[in-house]
């Protein structure tokens, strides 16, 4: 399988996101520091990235690290992907695969798609942890179904070659076509490939199937 760059792991992207989900990014920063101070792990990860990104405060790396840890030591799924992804990156923290692989792991069992799909591909590129396609197919179906688009392609993939999964021609372009309409687009591309693999029989089966995976697998809001 083509080896994957773990774009979604991109710190900003993830405090971005992190920011827009309450109020804290417009408060005063000392109304944040203080919440920070006072164990408040949503205010513990905005402060990490004012720190960051020199917003409010003088930018201060250490600052944004131990703060993002304070909130994942907390269980803050956010603030989990950002450590990860500061490990997995060596940004702001020495690199350490196997600390991103323990970060990603909390959030993926509190059921956050995103870390689902990181750790499924952390364990296909044997990074952090032994090489095992089975856990990365187990996580990445565990992403896919919750309509993780990147999840959906990977799972496909592997249908394809037929690693940690049994090769099903069948399953790999229904969960393409899957990640396709949740608009992934290399996922079209495949979608198409492998569509040729399939004779028309079969093709309208999983066609079929495909149209019900795309109602029962849509990404999260």
């Amino acid at each position: 399988m083509k080896k994957e760059i773990l774009a979604l792991l991109v710190v900003v992207a993830c405090w971005g996101s992190t920011l827009q989900a309450n109020d804290w990014k417009n408060a005063p920063i000392s109304e944040v520091q203080k919440a920070a101070e006072q164990g408040l792990a949503e205010a513990q990860i905005v402060l990490a990235a004012m720190y960051a990104n020199g917003e409010g405060v003088m930018q201060d790396d250490q600052q944004a690290v131990a703060w993002t840890r304070k909130a994942a030591e907390q269980g803050l799924v956010e603030a989990q992907l950002v450590l990860g992804a500061m490990y997995f990156n060596g940004s702001k923290v020495a690199q350490d695969y196997k600390q991103a692989v323990a970060w990603f792991r909390k959030a993926a069992e509190q059921g956050d798609a995103k870390a689902q799909c990181l750790l499924g591909t952390m364990y296909e590129e044997g990074q952090g942890v032994a090489q095992d396609y089975k856990q990365a197919g187990a996580w990445f179906r565990k992403a896919a179904e919750q309509g993780d688009a990147k999840a959906q392609l990977l799972l496909g993939l592997m249908y394809y070659i037929g690693v940690g999964v049994v090769q099903d021609n069948k399953l790999a372009y229904v969960w393409s076509s899957v990640s396709a309409a949740n608009g992934h687009v290399e996922a079209a591309t495949n979608r198409d490939l492998f569509a040729k693999r399939l004779s028309p029989a079969v093709l309208a089966e999983a066609q079929a199937l495909a149209g019900q995976y795309v109602e029962l697998y849509q990404p999260k809001q």
